[in-house]
């Protein structure tokens, strides 16, 4: 038996007695009440279900299994993968039992490429790594066996077994669509000498010859990994997987979440606006002319991308762990310059406007700067990337959900005269 089915195996009659406990004992508590305009605002801060994977502190940041995000920056993707699904870091043996795993399940089948050659040339990469995903749904364990009928206190095995198996995938397919996309020239095959993060700098052909680029792949990967339960391509994948769809169904619907502007595309926008910048002055301006630069945007009516965030009231701890990686590694480079400088310059800025709920940071700040620097430099790419990271989140999710029972995602809507009569 594979270690962390085994460790899981450990931990999930601890979890079902817990959260029969909780139920049987305070199942009738009130945990949030819910007003007018958070029934129209996006039942933002509304509390209405249980993510024990990560939580987001408004003070703190991201904490993965009551691990402050700071505090475990050095570990590697499939570390966190490990702690977000177990609540445990994995012992030497089980990291690489592992990685092992994802060795051998790595390759990308070939009747994907030949549906990836053949879409058409100016689809978004995110458009051909989801389809990819769904095509790949035809090989899922967890569909077979529930058509099979399996027990439902079973239902995690087959789930961890399809996120397992898709997660393996993810590096070599996202290289490789970087290639066809971008025309980089013929697929680079799997390397068993490095480990995730290290096969898809390897797999897309960009050259590292110190390995900086792997250790900025490596911090990225776990940056992105989870962010609670109620963001958009989580609170996506919950719900479709509520419904029993497969993992494959449940993490494309998700990253069709993770798509839009308002949510994963976000990094884009933010190097966007750094290259303006840089393009505006032609290099890396003082901070008196990007405050008026700020300032100027601001006075047009357009916000400064990459700065506010719906939860946070402090600046991102992932934006921070980018920034000292930059500080660490990267010299003279006058886009960098620019994210140091800007977080300088725009909390002041936005404090001073008076609009901003949150002046500081967030993630997308700082990780587009890092990829452009070290090559990676084809924004439409980068939505893919926290992709390959965000599904460790969503399938760590979905095993927990699968273990625990959790039933369909059903809330109950009113209408708008609902409202006016009762309210």
């Amino acid at each position: 038996m594979k270690l962390l089915k085994q460790k899981l195996m450990e931990k999930i009659p601890q979890w079902q007695d817990e959260a029969q406990n909780l139920l049987r004992n305070s199942g009738d508590k009130k945990i949030s009440d819910v007003t007018v305009s958070q029934a129209y605002g996006g039942m933002r801060g509304v509390k209405v279900f249980v993510c024990d994977t990560s939580s987001v502190s408004a003070e703190t940041g991201l904490i993965i299994r009551d691990h402050p995000l700071l505090d475990i920056t050095h570990i590697l993707p499939e570390e966190v993968f490990y702690l977000l699904i177990t609540g445990e870091l994995p012992r030497k043996d089980e990291l690489t039992d592992l990685q092992n795993q994802f060795s051998e399940k790595s390759a990308v089948p070939d009747y994907i490429w030949d549906v990836m050659y053949k879409m058409p040339a100016d689809s978004h990469p995110m458009s051909m790594f989801n389809t990819a995903i769904m095509v790949m749904q035809r090989d899922s364990v967890f569909r077979r066996k529930y058509d099979e009928g399996v027990a439902k206190d079973t239902y995690w095995e087959y789930c961890l077994e399809d996120g397992i198996n898709l997660l393996a995938k993810l590096p070599g397919l996202a290289a490789g669509i970087y290639r066809i996309h971008f025309n980089k020239g013929a697929l680079i095959d799997y390397n068993p000498e490095f480990d995730w993060s290290g096969n898809f700098v390897h797999m897309t052909g960009i050259d590292d010859p110190n390995g900086e680029f792997k250790k900025l792949m490596q911090l990225y990967f776990m940056l992105h990994c989870d962010h609670e339960g109620g963001n958009v391509s989580a609170f996506a994948a919950h719900t479709v997987a509520s419904a029993l769809s497969d993992p494959y169904y449940s993490v494309a619907a998700g990253l069709n979440g993770l798509a839009g502007p308002l949510h994963g595309l976000a990094n884009q926008e933010c190097l966007k606006f750094v290259l303006e910048i840089y393009n505006h002055f032609n290099s890396s301006p003082s901070k008196e002319e990007l405050k008026q630069f700020c300032w100027d945007r601001l006075n047009n009516g357009r916000v400064i991308p990459g700065y506010g965030h719906a939860v946070l009231r402090c600046p991102d701890p992932r934006f921070v762990a980018f920034v000292d990686f930059g500080k660490k590694h990267i010299k003279n480079d006058d886009i960098f310059d620019i994210v140091k400088n800007l977080y300088d310059v725009v909390p002041p800025v936005l404090q001073e406007q008076g609009k901003a709920k949150n002046p500081w940071p967030n993630v997308d700040a700082a990780s587009g700067s890092l990829l452009y620097y070290y090559g990676l430099k084809e924004f439409k790419f980068y939505t893919v990337l926290f992709s390959v990271s965000r599904t460790m989140g969503m399938i760590a999710q979905m095993v927990i959900n699968r273990a625990l029972g959790i039933p369909i995602t059903r809330p109950k809507s009113v209408t708008t005269d609902w409202l006016k009569n009762n309210t």
